[in-house]
Formats: structure tokens, C-alpha cells, sequence
């Protein structure tokens, strides 16, 4: 993309290339993937108290250490996984953030196990398709929704941690399930027209 590119204002990214490709390729599509939504909920987790630039700079190591987010095989992680994560430099060490990716693949498991599918009950909050939202800056779009604060409660409620609804409403954007692009950024109406 050019320097003529009408995007979303975030603040860091213009200029940033990894960021704008995020931006401009990535978030607000529509994803249906029970296990990319999953590594997308994790990652988010690993965000709490940073900022998604972050996450988005290590997300290939996150993918390395964890196995391509497989919620079979970080479900089994033991003892020597875990210090394995605590000594990897590439992702972000925290012994809580680590225990919530390795029980919420032990959930997601479950879920799947009791032909609950995660991508649909997910989905389920925003009446199974993407809320078009028409913002025109950064001081419109909220922190969080009475969908993500009832999207974090059952999740909760599951199990799962780091899913508060801001963290929560982060994830459905990230995902499309919202579509928070603004109005006048060249991504709003793409990501509109992905939605089924």
C-alpha cells in the first residue's frame, strides 16, 4: 500500500510495515476457524497489560513454542513443557498466562469433545454474523459491548482466563465478529463484504 492509503488511525502503525500489513490483510475478517479463533483468544490473553504490537512482533515464536496453537498437544503439556515456555525468550513468560493457554486448550478439548463447537458458540454472541459498526475515530469505538461483556462472563464461566471484555471485545474485532474499522478506512466495506 502506498502512502496515500486511507487506514484506521492506531497509533504506531503508519509507518510500521508489519503493522500495516496486520491491519491492512488480517484483522476484522471474519474468521470461522475453531483453532484460529483459539490462538487468536490466547494470544489476546498474552496481550493483557501490553500492547498488541507486541504480541504481533513474537506471534511466530508464540507459534513455534506452542506447537502451532494444536489444542491436543498444548492440552498435554506437563511439568517440562511449561518450563520450556518460562525459558523462552521469544514469547512473553508468565507462569499465569501460560497455565490459562494450557487448561484453555484442556476447555476448548472438552468443548469439542461434547460436540460443542467453539467457532459457533462464539459467534453465537454476535447472532452468528459480523456487527457492521460505522465509526469515524478512535473516540467512538468503546472499550467493550454488552456482547463482549456477555461473550467474557460465559467464557468465564468455561473456564477460561484473560477474557475480561475488554480483552474480549479486542478478540472480536481482531476476528471480524465486530467490524471496527472506520468508516473512511479502505477496510471497512472489504471486511463487510467477507461476512456470510
Amino acid at each position: 500500500m502506498n502512502d496515500t492509503t486511507n487506514r484506521c488511525t492506531w497509533r504506531g502503525m503508519n509507518g510500521d510495515p508489519q503493522y500495516e500489513a496486520y491491519h491492512d490483510t488480517e484483522w476484522g475478517v471474519p474468521e470461522y476457524d475453531a483453532r484460529a479463533l483459539w490462538e487468536k483468544l490466547v494470544l489476546d490473553g498474552f496481550q493483557a497489560g501490553l500492547a498488541w504490537i507486541t504480541i504481533l512482533r513474537k506471534r511466530e515464536a508464540f507459534r513455534i513454542a506452542f506447537d502451532d496453537f494444536d489444542p491436543v498437544k498444548v492440552a498435554a503439556y506437563g511439568p517440562e513443557d511449561r518450563a520450556r515456555l518460562m525459558a523462552d525468550a521469544g514469547i512473553i513468560r508468565s507462569n499465569a498466562k501460560i497455565d490459562a493457554a494450557i487448561n484453555g486448550a484442556k476447555i476448548f478439548n472438552a468443548m469439542q469433545a461434547n460436540g460443542e463447537d467453539f467457532s459457533a458458540w462464539l459467534w453465537s454472541f454476535v447472532g452468528g454474523k459480523p456487527i457492521q459498526n460505522t465509526w469515524t475515530g478512535m473516540g467512538d469505538v468503546p472499550a467493550a459491548t454488552p456482547e463482549a461483556e456477555a461473550m467474557a462472563k460465559a467464557l468465564k464461566a468455561k473456564g477460561f482466563k484473560f477474557v475480561g471484555p475488554v480483552i474480549v471485545y479486542a478478540f472480536m474485532q481482531a476476528t471480524g465478529m465486530v467490524n471496527d474499522h472506520f468508516a473512511s478506512c479502505f477496510r471497512h466495506d472489504e471486511c463487510k463484504a467477507m461476512a456470510r
